[in-house]
């Protein structure tokens, strides 16, 4: 008789087990950013502020459209992203920053956490929605990155949509890199003139800072309990000599487990790459057992600042649970969860 009621008992537990873990899947979560940086709400529009908002609005409906009937988390957060991409007031596709030489080098990475596949392009310049274009490396392919006219011909081959450089151009960014030029010739004869100083120390104002940032990311957890995460960027206006950025590096600035956590970075990519901040994440949680919160907290409020950088990334772990820290003035940031619950934020608060 015993021996019967603990095989029942087992039994029991295990169906509860199960039970719990489908309740579990049932739910989805997708956070995105649209870049970190000097974001104060004195410099910002009315109007500029509604239509940011929008922007981030438009770009979670459409993830969330893809969950809410039980798609995949990587399928919504390349929606997502791409709705980010054709968005011309984020740095990423249209509306991306200039390099020195004035031209829009895009890089994008997506991370599948369920297979840790991963795909990503850097240095691109004809391909519109260039997060597209590192899921086809991912997939269609057998590397993690390409780059520069042959991630643009790999593209082409697959039948993505090629566009003229033009088509990346807004005024705003043209403008922001004839700022950055400036304050470069003035920086090269500041110690002889203070007139120079003078003009320096204006540019370098609160309102011309975001000059160095501008990503844009999602993350997302679907109704199967899977993880994935998409980064995408024009990454820092007047870059020079080819520079690459974490976005596009994998365990930098993207990175997907479905052990751990799905993470999009922004900020100063230098230093994310320096301190491979996502995976570090990833293997605080794994191996440290810390928490989303505690892990993305230490990386990204002390370790980023005391290295010199500043940013901040996007989050959900396997459970859930959302991060969403940066140290800058602000974040372009919002996440929507199963049920409703959604929120959209861009300054410090």
């Amino acid at each position: 008789m015993k021996k019967f009621l603990l095989v029942f008992s087992l039994f029991f537990l295990e169906i509860l087990v199960v039970q719990t873990a489908v309740a579990q899947k049932g739910k989805y979560v997708l956070v995105i950013h649209g870049g970190a940086g000097t974001i104060l709400k004195s410099q910002m529009t009315p109007e500029k502020e509604k239509a940011y908002n929008e922007g981030l609005n438009a770009a979670l409906a459409k993830g969330q459209a893809v969950l809410e009937k039980g798609g995949t988390a990587l399928d919504a957060v390349e929606a997502t992203v791409r709705v980010l991409e054709d968005n011309p007031l984020f740095n990423s596709g249209k509306g991306a920053v200039f390099t020195n030489e004035g031209k829009n080098e895009l890089d994008a990475a997506i991370m599948d956490g369920k297979t840790l596949g991963a795909g990503s392009v850097a240095g691109v310049t004809t391909i519109r929605n260039p997060i597209t274009a590192a899921r086809a490396v991912m997939e269609k392919s057998p590397h993690v990155m390409m780059a520069g006219t042959g991630a643009e011909k790999f593209a082409a081959q697959q039948g993505l949509e090629i566009v003229d450089p033009s088509y990346f151009f807004t005024e705003e960014r043209w403008k922001g890199l004839q700022r950055a030029r400036q304050l470069d010739s003035l920086e090269q004869i500041k110690k002889t003139d203070s007139l120079s100083k003078k003009h320096a120390a204006l540019l370098k104002q609160p309102e011309n800072r975001d000059y160095k940032y501008g990503t844009v990311g999602a993350v997302a957890l679907d109704k199967q309990g899977n993880l994935a995460a998409a980064t995408s960027t024009g990454g820092m206006t007047n870059k020079k000599y080819g520079r690459i950025g974490d976005a596009p590096i994998i365990g930098a600035g993207t990175y997907a487990n479905n052990k751990t956590v799905a993470i999009s970075g922004t900020g100063w990519g230098e230093y994310f790459i320096r301190l491979v901040m996502a995976k570090t994440i990833s293997d605080m949680m794994e191996y440290g057992k810390l928490g989303l919160k505690q892990a993305s907290d230490e990386m990204v409020m002390k370790q980023l600042p005391a290295l010199g950088g500043d940013g901040g990334l996007i989050a959900v772990d396997k459970n859930g649970n959302v991060a969403m820290p940066f140290c800058t003035e602000g974040m372009y940031r919002g996440y929507v969860k199963e049920g409703g619950e959604k929120v959209v934020k861009i300054y410090k608060e």
